[in-house]
């Protein structure tokens, strides 16, 4: 090959700058608006609390709300709403990834897209509608518990408290269960039916199939949605505090009390450092969860 022919490959094969600044224009009105927004809504309102978190009711750079945050009762708030969050994702991850697994196994088409449906729907209920509806159901005089009690079950007389942290996980059920369904589907189905099948073939029955292959596939993808369920419950707050009326220490619930001067006055900073620490737990859950989901994510394909 010659000097010229070298080179009017070289020119060739090389992007023109016109088209480089049209795929960089491309790019940026693309990517553009979505950093505008998250910037605006996101990283601009997480930096303002980081920095009055920081500093004390004279606006002074100071430690002194995260020492305060370390301190009791803000420190028993955070022990609630992760012993909540950690309870309410077990109970509610097992039996939605078991009824994932029938849907996706046993279930038509249109079956699992009807469930999908419903779940997206249920898994956004919550607030002050929830607590309603829990309340007129299965509170003391509910429907479910009068009928209840016609039938011979009398809940409250055996202990039952809806008011209680074990309520709360029960209201908390009604949306993460759904979460479950929803988050989980997608690694069942991934389960091809030929691993099954060439399983079968090498003299491995149903149960060997799940406990060798099927399960280690499906494990890291429990774990990443078992975190989301964490999160999701950790930050909850509405229907928290419609179901207990702030009796329950909750970290958000703490937040809500010294921000709108309900118990204790002039406390935002203090407030801000808690949630600050919200953010902190969050990221510890949610983090790992990217990073199990992305690997889970390579079977999958």
């Amino acid at each position: 090959m010659t000097t010229t022919e070298v080179k009017l490959l070289n020119r060739k094969g090389a992007p023109k700058w016109g088209t480089l600044m049209g795929q960089l224009l491309a790019i940026a009105l693309g990517v553009g608006p979505l950093l505008i927004f998250m910037g605006i809504f996101f990283f601009a309102p997480l930096a303002a609390v980081l920095v009055k978190s920081l500093q004390d009711n004279y606006g002074a750079f100071s430690f002194e709300n995260y020492a305060a945050a370390l301190k009791e009762p803000f420190l028993t708030g955070f022990r609630m709403s992760i012993s909540l969050a950690a309870i309410s994702a077990i109970t509610s991850a097992i039996p939605g990834a078991v009824f994932a697994y029938l849907i996706e196994s046993r279930g038509s088409v249109r079956i699992r897209q009807f469930v999908t449906s419903i779940s997206g729907v249920l898994a956004n209920t919550g607030g002050v509608p929830l607590a309603f509806m829990f309340i007129a159901a299965l509170g003391a005089e509910g429907s479910a518990t009068g009928l209840l009690k016609a039938l011979g079950l009398d809940l409250y007389s055996n202990g039952f408290n809806l008011f209680s942290f074990g309520g709360l996980i029960l209201v908390y059920s009604y949306f993460q269960i759904p979460l479950m369904v929803i988050v989980f589907s997608p690694a069942v189905h991934g389960i091809r039916k030929e691993w099954q099948e060439a399983a079968r073939n090498l003299g491995a029955n149903r149960l060997r199939f799940w406990r060798f292959i099927g399960f280690p596939l499906l494990f890291p993808s429990f774990v990443s949605s078992l975190l989301l369920l964490f999160a999701s419950a950790f930050s909850a707050y509405a229907t928290a505090r419609a179901m207990t009326t702030g009796e329950i220490a909750l970290v958000p619930i703490l937040i809500g009390n010294l921000v709108d001067g309900n118990v204790i006055f002039d406390q935002y900073n203090l407030g801000k450092a808690l949630a600050v620490g919200m953010v902190i737990v969050s990221a510890l859950a949610m983090i790992p969860y990217l990073i199990i989901q992305r690997r889970a994510e390579r079977w999958q394909r």
